[in-house]
């Protein structure tokens, strides 16, 4: 084979490489929707969405059942407002509920729905009545401490208490 031949089949290797790598960054990032499917739209108010991202999945039993489509505030009850796109495909009851989970320890966010027992189905333009926002770390670590320091203060004051009661003590 000649040298020109050689370095086409170099440069067409690297092309092959560059584009697969393209697509593996799309897909990561949740840009990528390969292959249009049919799909209805459903909202839900949360009070905290947490880190949860336009393009978020939606899932149901880990199964990706749906994505988000976009997150705003509602300017009446000041709730973030979040719009998902539901497969046509999975049908799910009126009285299911949202949940804004996270994926791993420090991964991102996502809907998870948990479906109802109700016979009538949720359908385009209806709205998730029944959700659960998201944890913030920041909330429950600075809870804890809260709790600890009530605790320490009490458990201090009934020590104090218990000292002042004691038989032969100081009057």
């Amino acid at each position: 084979m000649s040298k020109k031949g050689i370095e086409t089949l170099v440069g067409l290797f690297v092309l092959l490489g560059l584009a697969g790598f393209v697509f593996l960054s799309l897909k990561a990032a949740n840009l990528a929707s390969f292959g249009a499917r049919e799909s209805y739209v459903v909202t839900a108010r949360f009070d905290n969405i947490g880190g949860l991202k336009a393009r978020s999945p939606v899932r149901s039993a880990g199964v990706n059942v749906g994505r988000v489509t976009s997150i705003s505030l509602d300017p009446k009850t000041f709730q973030g407002l979040v719009v998902m796109e539901l497969d046509k495909g999975v049908l799910f009851p009126k009285d299911s509920s949202a949940k804004i989970l996270t994926s791993g320890l420090l991964g991102d966010q996502y809907i998870g729905i948990e479906p109802g027992a109700d016979e009538k189905n949720l359908a385009a333009g209806d709205t998730i009545k029944q959700t659960q926002s998201a944890v913030v770390l920041e909330n429950l670590i600075g809870q804890f401490l809260f709790n600890k320091a009530a605790e320490g203060s009490s458990n201090s004051a009934g020590a104090a208490a218990q000292a002042a009661s004691a038989p032969g003590a100081k009057k």
